[in-house]
């Protein structure tokens, strides 16, 4: 994964060179298809952690016994709130947070339990759903460990999601409890009510107010608080029911990245072994770490990474997007983000902000005159050849780094990077500047989110390192494609991830289950990724393109999209791109969110004058960018049938409230569609 080289001997660094160029996994029958499993597992694939802790309530019970009085789960106080009034008339409303106040492990446990015997009282009965509909924070986590205790199929729901799919996924499992925040119940539950009919039990997360009238006949609204009371009288204190490793924990809906989201069905022990198979490859981290939670919780990655940390033992300071840094925009000015505060020193990150990082600092680095700047580059440029040799530059990272190290808190040592592919230039910028080399890896939802990650020694770019002790994988030839197993110099082929990590299927949707699924003649579990990898001489996965990314043109020749977007993001002009092609057509076009920055110098160059959403309006503007993108693509060398010949610039980012991306931002390519179907129909001649 990532890390910090200060303080190696010359003896370690050398190490750290051997270890990289040591086989990450091999494949176990000597064929180029594999299946290839870790050098360490290539025997028995690995199930569980401990003996006999085989789900998700015992995980979390070895480590309050383990650790009663270690710290758990923080978060900052709120000290005050106040509405900032901008000159465009919109308000922004603003916090100050002091410290972060932290439950003991024992003290989580306590009161997961309470509430579990209490959601009992209110007859919640094991073995039904029960939805969380709320943001990352302490409580959910909580809510979640109060449901694996007393067997109660939890289902996630984004925070994010609009009134039609909360009302579907609420329906689609028939849920008769929610929990939720006083906010999402008031400015999106409450309006869907009537439609969902088999609710009876709100729980808010909230402690304030305590009272809810006027809400419809047959829902009754509690606070946690109160629920948890409940749980702690004497005779509710008994759980009814310990989960079996077969029962299902999590119904966890995916992105919808390709289409409706689907309820992929997790037992507890596709999730232990998931998190054994992490918790094996970072078996570095101890209780001294510190981890930021600020991802989505009903994202496979977020609820993963917090399970391996509590297996791990360490703590769990919470965020969120609009907090997470001094230039957040819910920070006062000023005032401090949470990671100056918490300092974490394990992050996990989706890609698309970490290229937001890189492009910010990249544009204060041009901003710089001309003998910082030089500074800046030599400082870079010798980082990145002592990094390859294995040495650490602790004099650069003190005199050049520190600052923008800062940024995250100054003492990151792992850096996690999954949910979609990093480009290799942002991998490597991060590495560099974060003096905290990044690790990739590699999982879905219905592989519990895990099936790679890079090692501790490996800071190479591009790739996702080999498969975890837990799981193993095969490529399966994909002729249409072009994709064999017997392709050289490395085999390549649809990923197949098999092990005790692959889920139990897609609920009440047995047909794509049996499309995405099969059992193999040894009883293993396999899931068809779509995914398209090759497997590097040293046992390392690098994933290459996508099955349905790839649309073939009229004149036969085969374009990946996601391979158009990944090389043309790193172009300063271009905070986020979707390239788009049919095969009736002969030509790719692209809709593309500009840097506002960068648009308005390139149309101050060009005398071009209006607003930003003016410009991105302009024919002129849209050829302007459309040249510095097409010199972008021929410098990452992209064919030239690969190269968008057309373009629509759009003024508004592409965020989850949109309904264009995912919570990972990931694009939603048929919604996207959808919304740019005028333009679509411009730019290929329609109209």
């Amino acid at each position: 994964m990532s890390f910090i080289f200060q303080g190696w001997t010359c003896g370690q660094c050398i190490t750290a060179v051997r270890k990289t160029k040591r086989a990450k996994s091999i494949s176990v029958l000597g064929c180029p298809e594999g299946p290839y499993r870790a050098v360490s597992a290539t025997k028995r694939l690995v199930t569980s952690m401990h003996p006999g802790v085989d789900t998700l309530d015992k995980l979390f019970e070895y480590a309050a016994m383990r650790s009663p009085h270690s710290k758990c789960l923080g978060t900052r106080e709120v000290i005050s709130e106040e509405d900032e009034h901008q000159s465009n008339g919109k308000v922004f409303k603003k916090v100050v947070l002091g410290e972060y106040c932290w439950r003991s492990y024992k003290e989580v446990h306590t009161a997961a339990y309470q509430l579990s015997s209490g959601l009992a009282a209110l007859e919640q009965q094991p073995k039904n759903n029960i939805a969380i509909f709320c943001e990352t924070r302490a409580e959910w986590f909580i809510a979640a460990q109060a449901c694996f205790m007393n067997n109660f199929t939890l289902v996630t729901l984004y925070s994010t999601l609009g009134g039609p799919a909360i009302a579907h996924g609420l329906n689609e499992t028939q849920v008769t409890h929610v929990i939720t925040s006083r906010e999402l119940l008031e400015t999106k539950l409450k309006a869907i009510l009537s439609e969902v009919p088999r609710l009876q039990h709100i729980i808010v997360v909230d402690d304030t107010p305590t009272s809810w009238p006027g809400y419809p006949h047959g829902i009754t609204v509690h606070n946690m608080a109160a629920v948890q009371k409940l749980g702690a009288k004497p005779e509710n204190g008994k759980l009814a029911q310990h989960p079996l490793p077969s029962d299902i924990a999590v119904i966890m809906y995916t992105s919808g990245s390709t289409g409706i989201p689907k309820g992929v069905m997790i037992s507890h022990s596709n999730m232990i072994a998931g998190i054994t198979g992490m918790a094996e490859r970072l078996s570095y981290l101890n209780e001294t770490d510190t981890y930021i939670a600020y991802l989505p919780l009903a994202h496979v990655l977020e609820l993963t990474a917090e399970h391996i940390v509590v297996s791990l033992g360490f703590k769990i300071g919470y965020s969120s997007p609009q907090t997470l840094v001094d230039q957040s925009t819910k920070i006062k000015t000023g005032s401090k983000g949470d990671t100056s505060v918490l300092q974490p020193t394990v992050m996990a990150a989706v890609p698309e902000i970490m290229d937001r990082i890189y492009k910010n600092v990249i544009t204060k680095v041009e901003e710089m005159n001309c003998v910082q700047r030089t500074l800046f580059i030599l400082a870079y440029n010798y980082k990145l050849k002592q990094l390859a040799k294995g040495y650490s530059t602790p004099l650069c990272d003190k005199l050049v780094f520190r600052k923008i190290r800062s940024l995250l808190g100054g003492q990151l040592r792992v850096l996690l990077s999954g949910g979609a592919p990093l480009s290799a230039s942002t991998q490597q910028f991060m590495n560099v500047c974060f003096c905290c080399p990044v690790g990739q890896g590699y999982g879905l939802t219905e592989t519990c989110g895990t099936g790679t990650l890079c090692e501790q020694w490996d800071y190479s770019t591009g790739r996702v390192g080999g498969p975890l002790v837990c799981c193993e994988i095969k490529l399966r030839d994909w002729v249409e494609g072009g994709y064999r197993s017997k392709d050289k110099p490395h085999p390549r082929g649809e990923i197949l991830i098999g092990g005790s990590n692959i889920s139990m299927g897609y609920f009440k949707n047995e047909a794509k289950s049996q499309e995405d699924f099969f059992v193999d003649e040894n009883s293993q579990r396999w899931f068809c990724t779509g995914d398209i990898g090759e497997f590097h001489k040293d046992g390392c996965l690098k994933i290459i393109d996508r099955k349905k990314d790839l649309v073939k043109l009229q004149a036969g020749e085969y374009v990946s999209l996601g391979k158009v977007e990944a090389m043309l993001k790193n172009c300063p002009l271009v905070d986020n791109i979707c390239a788009y092609a049919n095969s009736e057509e002969t030509y790719v076009i692209g809709f593309v969110v500009p840097n506002q920055k960068h648009l308005l110098a390139l149309a101050d160059q060009y005398s071009i004058r209006g607003s930003f959403e003016e410009l991105c309006n302009s024919k002129a503007m849209e050829e302007l960018v459309l040249k510095v993108i097409t010199g972008a693509a021929l410098a990452a060398q992209l064919e030239r049938f690969e190269i968008p010949r057309k373009i629509r610039l759009s003024p508004d980012p592409w965020t989850p409230e949109t309904g264009l991306v995912t919570d990972a931002f990931k694009l939603k390519r048929r919604e996207l569609k959808t919304h740019y179907q005028d333009d679509i129909e411009r730019m290929y001649g329609g109209k």
